[in-house]
């Protein structure tokens, strides 16, 4: 059987090497960035009391749980510094995002089991994953790689559990490591965990067609 490995070269290692152009200062063409953003932004389907859905949207990797704090406080501490005048502050989020996930060196910290991304609506896929936690992503990068993950999806939310929710606040803080932050928004931006469980890789290629893949690899 193929490996999942292809998929991971594929999806993490695009993302990895977009952050470190721009924190190279490379220049890169506006297609290419666009392009590069279809490994980050799969349909995630859910099935439940909404209905059968799919909706896009940002997923990202993680570190591995036991660097998921220490991650989590480097970039607090970076996010806490901003100030409305700050034209630093997303070279030194870069410079973070290279330091603790996407350098060479520190890969071995990447969690390749899970994936992680953010509900901002609330609406269809948030009602069903509370009902019914299977789902599928679905990756296209045109004109021919595609990808299916099938697994179950969590929801972390503080407001839930009254107390604080170490993946919700890591999803909202990668987010604003780079962006303008405002963490006021994070206790109302529940954090979904989707957990791996089978890899298919759909591409329309002699590999691909529905092939499923070692995984782990």
């Amino acid at each position: 059987m193929q490996t999942a490995e292809r998929f991971f070269n594929w999806a993490f290692k695009t993302r990895a090497n977009t952050v470190l152009k721009l924190h190279e200062g490379e220049e890169m063409p506006k297609e290419k960035v666009f392009l590069s953003f279809c490994s980050h932004t799969p349909a995630l389907v859910s099935n439940g009391p909404k209905g059968l859905n799919a909706s896009i949207k940002g997923v990202g990797f993680m570190p591995k749980p036991e660097y998921l704090e220490e991650t989590l406080e480097a970039y607090l501490e970076h996010i806490k510094s901003y100030t409305p005048d700050d034209k630093e502050y997303s070279k030194r989020g870069l410079a973070l995002l290279v330091k603790y996930m996407y350098g060479e060196d520190v890969r071995h910290r990447v969690d390749f089991t899970r994936v992680g991304s953010l509900e901002l609506a609330k609406k269809h896929s948030y009602k069903n994953y509370q009902e019914n936690p299977e789902a599928t992503l679905i990756y296209y990068q045109p004109p021919m790689v595609s990808y299916e993950l099938r697994g179950k999806m969590s929801i972390h939310d503080e407001n839930d559990s009254g107390k604080r929710e170490l993946y919700q606040q890591f999803l909202n803080a990668q987010h604003d490591v780079y962006h303008r932050p405002d963490m006021s928004r994070w206790k109302d931006r529940p954090a979904y965990v989707f957990e791996i469980e089978e890899i298919y890789d759909k591409s329309a290629t002699r590999e691909g067609f529905g092939t499923k893949l070692q995984f782990p690899y």
